[in-house]
């Protein structure tokens, strides 16, 4: 075997680090360091380590099992396949297409998510399809969506954190959820920022914090209110930026003035000094963050608690301005795309509604069908798994294990049995592929090409690295058969990068435009982030790069151009978010050679790269860039966010058209609604008489935007040829140069790292206060269950465990559950440290070895979800929904707890 490296991504977290696949001159293959991805920088915790361990044939599915007798046994493809048709073929005739169930998972590629969505609604013709990821980021979607007319986690790059000058990191433990991006915030306090955490527990993050919040679990409205009523009663809103970029204030101030701090105290346990200094901490910057993760989110209420810390963000000034947002850390490795393109219960490809007519008439178009013969929305996915059995008799599943990881599991689990029919698609045979009547060996991260999506919002390449074991095929294989067998000849390729051009199509105009990316742009640039129109001058872009209305009328702010948007819905080509930014900052960091995993934890804690640049620099562009420009030379921005200007780099002119297509006629325009280009010879360059920027007043570079990179003022810079005296872009960046670098590949669109600097993607370009009150969770202790657990993960094991659970060296780490308890809780119920104890909610009851800390509230228990058995947390968990994003509330619910004598 040749001893070259394929550069792909790891399978595991939304980080989607980058790494290399590397073959052993003894076979097989390992996991090498890729300092070239700006995200990790080589740096990999003990999961992405040892992924290449689970492609071993020994530790997953090697072949096709069909139920004889009871048993799983060994089949081949064709029988397998031609049962799965019949079946639910059968179950079609019999009872209607919305009998039939697809289930899938945030860890499956855009490819095999487009492609699901598809298979459901075309093929099978059911409503009745959602995935894993509702259990993710629904709830921060929703809330994302309704304040600024757009979701995607996070509306800036990592590398933007630390540069920051306050973050505010709510229910995230990333130091064992995602280790490497711990870094960011380890580089955030050298640079003089300043860390808040809020966790029920004193978590690794939270050792990290300048500030822990430790509330009571599902108290985080409250505490979110209560910041908010500290803000406006100390005189801290941003009254300008209130009038000027923001509606529903009024409403919302009232509501956050009815939860004074005292009150707040008493809900959440958070002191009223530390209230106070958490909004000092939060405010006293010019530019702070407020990130969430599952903690706020996994709540009966999960859409209102989000709601609340981003109207935090926006009373301060703090949204929509560089180095400064609300966002939201993905979980899945494509949660973030896996929702974009069809296999949510209520969407379409391009993160369109299902329920919309013209976005119904585009896809359908796309996918060559009548768009009256598409289903509508359907079950989300808790109320798709609970319907099992009764009103959807047979189920499609691929890439989740709902057994362990479900709400209310053992129900689930029930549910699940009673099927009529289960056809379970995975890599190994998990504890819900057990139940199935048919279960297909479908290839794996390393044995496939395809595309993710990361919490960043940059779609990446992972290639194929190894040829899969004999008798294991693609889940696009899987759907190209199944769909031939049930009369679908056409539209269901097996090729990745063919179904990717179709999802080009099927997104192009929506909110989530992907038209503009292709696998070609995905390995030189090291991803691009969304959206990137494929014609940045065509429908939908505006002449200030705002949203379209959602109506599809034309955006009427000052210089906008005319849009449509085709599917009706609040986002259009060119539109919708497509504010200042580019590719990766002109290029991809570069690390140090030398210590790259220093003092790597063996249990999966990070190893650290080393970093010449610091995370504030940039590569060069590798000569790709035309004209003369030095690849990487800055090119300094002058202007406010209503409209910006250039200096050229090294006499290269820079041309404003976001098309590409200017003419420079000497003269300039500073409208409000459009961008203005200075050629380094003074001359303007514009189509017409005006410029347009079609990426929110962000300046295209032969044809492209140039990413930002808000940098301090360094008077060296001034000596670089052409930078021309830098006006400040906003209050929040008043001490900084915003600095333009050369993007690494010309033509088209680059993609959209930044989001709302501009205008936010709503029809007015306003963002949306939403009032909000605290209310309690859906089940408060009582004498009973007197307790409150909370739960979550642990470094070296991932979701539901099924794969990590594979590898011994991530087993001897973190080898089973635990149920951590304070001293003086374990103290009353007489628990020493190591006894089993049994944890009981109205669901069922766990059981595992007592862990006694001091890291955790005296009122609540915690255990990691990682295990099934009699040790699975999400026997005990509350599937109560909330109301907007259907998320269950996985995070609060009343338990007692119970020292269990020999033999219990």
């Amino acid at each position: 075997m040749e001893n070259t490296s394929t550069p792909t991504h790891c399978p595991y977290c939304a980080l989607q680090c980058g790494m290399n696949i590397t073959p052993l001159p003894q076979g097989g293959v390992e996991v090498t360091e890729r300092p070239d991805f700006p995200v990790n920088r080589g740096a990999l915790c003990g999961k992405g380590r040892t992924a290449a361990q689970v492609l071993s044939p020994a530790l997953r599915l090697t072949a096709p099992l069909v139920r004889e007798g009871g048993r799983l046994v060994e089949a081949s493809w064709p029988r397998a396949l031609d049962l799965i048709a019949e079946r639910l073929g059968a179950t079609r005739e019999r009872y209607g297409p919305d009998a039939l169930g697809v289930f899938g998972g945030g860890g499956l590629t855009n490819e095999k998510a487009y492609a699901l969505g598809k298979f459901a609604r075309v093929v099978l013709g059911t409503s009745q399809i959602d995935y894993n990821g509702r259990f993710c980021m629904s709830s921060a979607a929703a809330a994302g969506t309704k304040a600024f007319g757009l979701d995607r986690g996070l509306p800036f790059p990592l590398e933007d954190i630390p540069k920051t000058g306050c973050v505010i990191l709510v229910g995230s433990n990333l130091a064992e959820t995602m280790p490497p991006s711990l870094r960011f915030f380890t580089e955030l306090r050298e640079n003089g920022g300043t860390l808040i955490v809020v966790d029920p527990r004193r978590t690794r993050t939270a050792e990290q914090a300048d500030l822990h919040l430790a509330p009571r679990p599902g108290t985080d409205l409250a505490l979110a209110l209560g910041l908010l009523h500290l803000v406006v009663a100390e005189g801290r809103t941003d009254e300008e930026y209130i009038r000027e970029r923001t509606t529903g204030w009024e409403e919302a101030r009232a509501a956050a003035m009815a939860h004074w701090p005292e009150h707040v105290e008493r809900i959440t346990g958070v002191s009223v000094p530390e209230l106070r200094e958490a909004v000092r901490m939060f405010c006293a910057p010019e530019t702070a963050m407020v990130l969430t993760a599952r903690g706020p989110e996994q709540q009966s209420k999960g859409t209102d608690t989000v709601g609340a810390w981003i109207n935090l963000c926006l009373a301060t000034g703090r949204a929509g301005r560089p180095l400064s947002g609300y966002g939201c850390l993905t979980g899945q490795g494509n949660g973030q795309g896996g929702r974009e393109h069809g296999q949510k219960a209520d969407q379409l490809p391009g993160y369109r509604k299902l329920d919309d007519p013209a976005a119904r008439a585009h896809v359908a178009g796309v996918w060559g069908v009548d768009p009256d013969a598409l289903p509508g929305p359907g079950r989300s996915a808790y109320e798709l798994l609970d319907a099992l059995g009764t009103d959807v008799r047979a189920l499609l599943l691929m890439g989740s294990n709902p057994v362990v990881s479900a709400p209310r599991a053992a129900h689930v689990e029930q549910r699940l049995r009673s099927l009529d029919f289960l056809a379970v698609a995975d890599v190994v045979l998990s504890e819900t592929a057990e139940l199935a009547d048919v279960v297909l060996p479908v290839t794996q991260w390393a044995e496939e090409t395809g595309t993710t999506t990361s919490l960043e919002g940059r779609v990446l390449l992972r290639r194929q690295a190894v040829t899969p074991p004999p008798g294991v095929h693609s889940d696009l294989y899987v759907l190209h058969e199944l769909a031939d067998r049930l009369g679908v000849e056409k539209g269901f390729p097996t090729d990745p990068e063919e179904v990717f051009e179709e999802l080009r199509r099927a997104s192009a105009g929506g909110p989530a435009d992907y038209s503009g990316i292709t696998y070609r742009r995905l390995a030189e640039e090291n991803g691009v982030f969304w959206p990137c129109p494929e014609d940045s001058t065509g429908a939908g872009a505006t002449a200030d790069g705002g949203a379209a209305a959602p109506d599809g009328a034309a955006d009427t702010a000052e210089g906008a151009g005319t849009a449509g948007a085709e599917d009706g819905g609040a986002g259009t080509a060119g539109a919708e978010g497509r504010f200042p930014g580019g590719a990766q900052d002109g290029g991809a960091r570069t690390a140090a050679a030398e210590d790259r995993f220093p003092g790597g934890a063996q249990d999966g804690g990070v190893r650290t790269a080393g970093d010449e640049d610091g995370g504030a620099g940039t590569a060069a562009a590798e000569g790709r860039f035309p004209g003369g420009t030095e690849p990487g030379t800055p090119v300094a921005v002058a202007g406010g966010p209503e409209g910006v200007s250039e200096g050229a780099g090294a006499g290269t002119a820079q041309h404003a058209s976001a098309a590409g297509t200017a003419g420079a006629d000497g003269r300039t325009t500073a409208d409000a609604g459009g961008g203005m280009a200075a050629a380094t010879d003074g001359s303007a360059a514009g189509s017409g008489s005006d410029s347009v920027a079609g990426a929110g007043g962000s300046l295209a570079v032969d044809g492209e935007d140039a990413a930002l990179d808000v940098l301090p003022d360094d008077p060296a810079s001034e000596a670089v040829p052409g930078l021309t005296p830098l006006a400040p872009l906003a209050k929040a960046a008043s001490e900084a140069r915003l600095v333009r670098t050369v993007p690494r590949v010309v033509g088209g669109h680059p993609g959209t790292p930044r989001l709302f600097l501009d205008r936010f993607a709503t029809p007015d370009g306003r963002a949306r206060f939403v009032p909000v009150f605290h209310r309690a969770t859906a089940e408060e202790p009582d004498s009973e269950y007197p307790l409150l657990l909370t739960t979550g993960r642990v470094v070296s094991q991932y979701q539901s465990g099924a794969q990590t659970r594979r590898v011994a060296e991530l087993n001897a780490a973190a080898p089973g559950p635990f149920v951590e308890l304070h001293p003086r809780l374990a103290a009353r119920l007489g628990a020493a440290d190591g006894d089993p104890v049994a944890v009981v909610s109205r669901r069922g009851r766990a059981v595992a070895p007592a862990r006694i800390t001091p890291a955790i509230r005296p009122d609540t228990v915690f255990m990691p979800f990682h295990w099934p058995g009699e040790g699975r947390a999400n026997t005990l968990t509350n599937p109560a929904l909330d109301p907007t994003s259907r998320m269950p509330e996985f995070k609060s619910c009343a338990v007692r707890v119970e020292v269990l004598g020999p033999g219990e």
